[in-house]
């Protein structure tokens, strides 16, 4: 078995292991494309943060670990080609992924595995992992363009961006493991990628300030992809989320984009998710956080 750092040349056999292996444990096609790979490895210091395992039959599995911004903890993220789960390969991932953490300085390591993977906690518990945390990913299926609320909702600009970012950072401070980026580290991020598209990005001021932000993609998980919905604390309970949230239904639907999903943890406590319940989406997938303290 040779292992080696993944490129960006790797991302079509990464993403045929990834959709391989979604299918075997949901039970059903996934839906993620490589333009959802390019934006989860964004950040990643590929030559030092993944590694690929390869036979002689290809690509057998591969993972990547990173630390996040402002806190002590790195997320770790794995995948196994089916046909070689129970070999072994599992417990190489935790721990290289273990030890790129500790050479990052981090005290935790989280872990995110597929929900209905029934070989992932034995694995992890034995490695002394304890699940904290559960994410949905909810989608919907437009059959026509939704009405949008009379609200003064406004289309993203660049002079926007520090007062978008200041929004979306506060609307978050509540929120499980949140842990802020600055804004000029945000905007190199999202201004450095080939699907930055700002025109499908909205906001909604109140006396002059920003008051929500909805931060969506295009062409990410089958269709549209709401990246992060937030309203300010101050701001909350005046159906300014739900605005947002059937304005991007609409300009997806407008630009043949049907599908739409997103992320919520389960637990979110502004109760987001039955605001996205109320307007139709449902529970697709589910994804399991797993944290482990690092001696």
């Amino acid at each position: 078995m040779n292992v080696r750092p993944a490129t960006a040349d790797d991302f079509d056999a990464m993403l045929e292991l990834l959709l391989e292996e979604e299918e075997q444990v949901n039970g059903r096609p996934a839906t993620i494309g490589l333009e959802d790979l390019r934006t989860w490895l964004s950040s990643t210091d590929l030559e030092h943060d993944s590694y690929l395992f390869e036979s002689d039959g290809g690509l057998a599995a591969f993972g990547w670990c990173e630390p996040e911004p402002g806190g002590d903890v790195s997320v770790a993220i794995g995948a196994i080609r089916p046909g070689w789960k129970g070999r072994g390969l599992g417990s190489q991932l935790l721990e290289r992924a273990e030890a790129r953490a500790r050479t990052h300085g981090a005290g935790r390591l989280h872990q995110i595995v597929l929900g209905r993977d029934d070989r992932a906690p034995q694995l992890l518990q034995a490695q002394g992992y304890r699940e904290v945390r559960r994410f949905y990913e909810m989608a919907i299926q437009l059959e026509q363009a939704p009405t949008v609320p009379d609200l003064p909702i406004e289309t993203f600009r660049e002079e926007d961006a520090r007062a978008f970012h200041d929004a979306l950072d506060e609307s978050f401070q509540d929120h499980w493991e949140h842990h802020g980026v600055g804004f000029d580290e945000w905007w190199r991020r999202h201004t450095s990628r080939e699907s930055f598209d700002p025109s499908l990005w909205f906001l909604i001021r109140d006396g002059g300030e920003v008051a929500a932000v909805v931060r969506n993609d295009a062409n990410r998980n089958g269709g549209g992809y709401v990246g992060a919905l937030g309203v300010r604390r101050l701001w909350r309970g005046r159906g300014y989320a739900k605005a947002l949230l059937l304005r991007s239904f609409r300009e997806f639907f407008d630009r043949g984009m049907p599908r739409v999903t997103l992320g919520v943890d389960a637990e979110n406590p502004t109760g987001a998710t039955h605001l996205y319940e109320r307007v139709g989406m449902h529970v697709e997938a589910e994804n399991v956080v797993w944290e482990k303290a690092l001696a």
